[in-house]
């Protein structure tokens, strides 16, 4: 498993608004910022939907899980 940032005002539930990255560097506040998931095969995240799951409960929660990384607070 990898992890992929979500470009700037990318669509979330859309693998090809992420890129690969080493890890996850979050600014901002309030929504996803990186996901950690299996390689599609064409560099972008596999969205399961258990991963899709996890990332509804981390924005309602406003904490991060083991393979979703929130914006911080500034």
């Amino acid at each position: 498993m990898a992890w992929f940032q979500l470009e700037a005002n990318g669509n979330p539930t859309q693998p090809t608004s992420y890129n690969p990255i080493a890890s996850p560097s979050c600014s901002g506040s309030g929504k996803i910022c990186a996901v950690q998931a299996s390689d599609d095969g064409s560099g972008h995240p596999e969205l399961t939907e258990d991963l899709k799951n996890e990332m509804i409960v981390a924005l309602q929660s406003g904490s991060p899980s083991a393979n979703v990384a929130l914006r911080s607070n500034p």
